[in-house]
């Protein structure tokens, strides 16, 4: 069964990773969450979970900066995981236990270690003191400094892999 919201809360503050957490209508796109970004400064997230196109490795979870425009293939070829695409909604709740629309770091609480490259935006982790992702539902956001973030998945099983994108602009 996956984690839930609360658990994954309550894991956080068992590691000693001070999360703030703000509950708010269920958004599924950037362009939704305008208005709920405005109102909590730091960096704000988007999610890409892809799958390798021949079905062989796993799976590929990148964490951009929300404004942040880069081509899956372009991604992809900087993470090294060859030719990929959108993976379905099935193999998104199979891995991370998240529905479409919630797409989220957190989700690796729910995979098993090594089924799942996360890779993140260096000027993400980099440039923010704070970072906002769901707490594995996207009617809620929650904030933490990025190396704790990359603290916590690390122990999990999940290093991160920091990429530079380059310039946003």
């Amino acid at each position: 069964m996956p984690e839930s919201p609360e658990g994954l809360l309550a894991r956080l503050a068992a590691a000693g990773i001070a999360a703030e957490t703000h509950h708010h209508r269920p958004v599924f796109t950037v362009a939704e969450s305008r208005d709920v970004s405005m109102r909590l400064p730091g960096g704000h997230t988007k999610n890409l979970f892809l799958r390798p196109a021949k079905g062989d490795g796993p799976f590929l979870l990148a964490t951009l900066e929300a404004d942040r425009q880069v081509s899956v293939n372009a991604l992809a070829r900087l993470a090294g995981a060859g030719k990929v695409s959108m993976a379905s909604a099935d193999q998104l709740e199979a891995t991370l236990g998240v529905p479409p629309g919630s797409v989220t770091p957190f989700g690796l609480v729910n995979a098993a270690p090594g089924a799942v490259r996360f890779v993140m935006d260096r000027q993400l982790a980099d440039g923010f003191d704070r970072i906002w992702v769901h707490p594995l539902t996207n009617a809620a956001s929650t904030g933490l400094p990025p190396a704790e973030l990359l603290r916590f998945f690390a122990g999990l099983g999940h290093p991160c892999t920091l990429l530079d994108l380059g310039d946003p602009n």
